[in-house]
């Protein structure tokens, strides 16, 4: 199996479609078998139904394992359609519980009796007790294929205990030790299980001090735990420190790609609609509903235009700068939106940093806000002649740069502190509600002078 170039891999994709369509199997199987599962896969997808037929019948269940694995969502769920039951059936039991889980959440747990009466019954139970867990926790997302040891081992034991048993363990760099009754009480590494003694008991080298995570831990606070201790894996443990699974480094990085995924999509208003194979109503479906909110947000936009009328027919030139004013504060507003979130999101800012950082917002606001007002005085009064006018506007920029850098950082802490997800503090949302202080700053301050100008 060999990790192809991009031109190789090209040579290798057409003489392996060219293969599959002449119905060579012998000569396709060589060729496609060749590839890494990756590219393998990349291969897979762009085939018709019919091909993938031919395909199913040309690769084995364990084979197509790999393959099914690192397939998008749409392009499994097709698969998992045109497949029978018994060849379903084998290669989920050639796959680590944790993808298949991954899956059928994402298919709505549907499984059909049919197929998990062919599997093999410890591999479904597995599978069972995994769903039963509430999604985005550490128990919903663990794999139970791990390498378990006892203290009262030595190192001989352990290393032909692994040779028999490592290929159907996820990962083997992290051995787990419990007692009797199934507790977590240590680990070794297999770097350290290599150069110790062979009659070394494990109990003498095994790293008491374990790092673990309960089952009903949020997997993105997982994810930084990881991050935070450089780990590969880490141990998923109940309440009395039972040993359940574990939770791998590559799938926290997909779980992570995830949650950037609708963290953006909260930020931008269009969770659930990020994914380009959504069909066009299903995207409007998804996006439609913060699009019809933030209406009715425009409409108390224009209802505060519509107070101060009297200010506008006594100075229509005041109208000029409103486009300016509410995408100033808009823009500052969205950028300290996004620095807040971006450190609730890493764990950067915690109880006694939240502060500091609106204050460093707030003082920013208004430096940004200073610079804005100096220079748009000057090009009122260079182009309209009017230092009054440029006074206004240019003190108004700088009132509503101020505050509209504190709405942005405070409120995903707001939210946060109400333990919801401080991404639905969206940057449209933001936008809008600082267009409607930034206009009222300026009306306010223009009535209040009007006699001046």
């Amino acid at each position: 199996m060999t990790k192809l170039s991009r031109k190789t891999r090209e040579q290798y994709m057409s003489l392996a479609l060219d293969e599959l369509r002449e119905e060579k199997m012998v000569e396709f199987r060589e060729t496609f078998l060749e590839l890494h599962p990756s590219d393998q896969s990349d291969i897979f997808m762009t085939l018709q139904e019919e091909e993938r037929q031919r395909v199913y019948s040309y690769v084995s269940p364990r084979e197509m394992a790999d393959i099914f694995g690192l397939l998008k969502f749409h392009h499994q769920k097709d698969v998992f359609q045109e497949l029978n039951d018994k060849y379903a059936s084998e290669m989920f039991n050639n796959m680590f519980t944790d993808d298949i889980v991954t899956f059928l959440t994402k298919l709505n747990n549907e499984l059909p009796n049919s197929i998990i009466d062919n599997m093999e019954p410890d591999k479904a139970e597995k599978i069972k007790s995994l769903l039963s867990y509430l999604p985005e926790t550490a128990g919903s997302v663990m794999t139970k294929e791990l390498v378990s040891i006892a203290s009262t081992d030595n190192v001989t034991d352990v290393l032909n205990t692994l040779r028999i048993i490592a290929s159907d363990a996820e990962i083997i760099y992290y051995l787990y030790v419990v007692d009797e009754q199934g507790k977590l009480i240590g680990v070794v590494s297999l770097r350290n299980l290599l150069v110790a003694n062979p009659d070394e008991m494990i109990v003498d080298i095994m790293n008491t001090r374990v790092v673990s995570v309960p089952d009903h831990m949020d997997q993105e606070d997982v994810g930084k735990l990881i991050k935070k201790y450089d780990f590969l894996a880490v141990p998923v443990v109940t309440t009395e420190n039972h040993l359940l699974g574990i939770i791998t480094v590559d799938d926290i990085m997909d779980i992570l790609e995830a949650e950037t995924t609708e963290d953006f999509g909260e930020l931008s208003a269009t969770k659930g609609a990020t994914d380009i194979n959504l069909t066009s109503f299903a995207a409007a479906k998804k996006r439609s509903p913060w699009i019809i909110s933030l209406m009715f947000f425009g409409l108390i936009t224009g209802g505060v235009i519509g107070r101060f009328e009297e200010t506008l027919e006594s100075v229509v030139l005041l109208a000029v700068f409103i486009p300016m004013i509410m995408d100033s504060a808009g823009n500052v507003g969205t950028q300290s939106l996004a620095i807040s979130v971006r450190g609730l999101a890493l764990g950067t800012i915690e109880k006694n940093s939240a502060f500091k950082m609106v204050k460093r917002e707030l003082k920013t606001g208004f430096l940004i806000g200073l610079i804005c007002m100096v220079v748009i005085t000057g090009l009122v009064y260079i182009f309209y002649s009017n230092l009054a006018l440029g006074l206004i506007v240019g003190f108004s920029i700088l009132l509503t740069l101020g505050i509209s850098a504190v709405i942005g950082a405070i409120v995903p802490l707001i939210i946060n502190k109400l333990k919801f997800d401080p991404a639905i503090a969206s940057g449209p949302f933001i936008t809008t509600l600082n267009d409607i202080i930034g206009l009222l700053i300026y009306f306010s301050i223009a009535t209040t002078l009007i006699e001046f100008l």
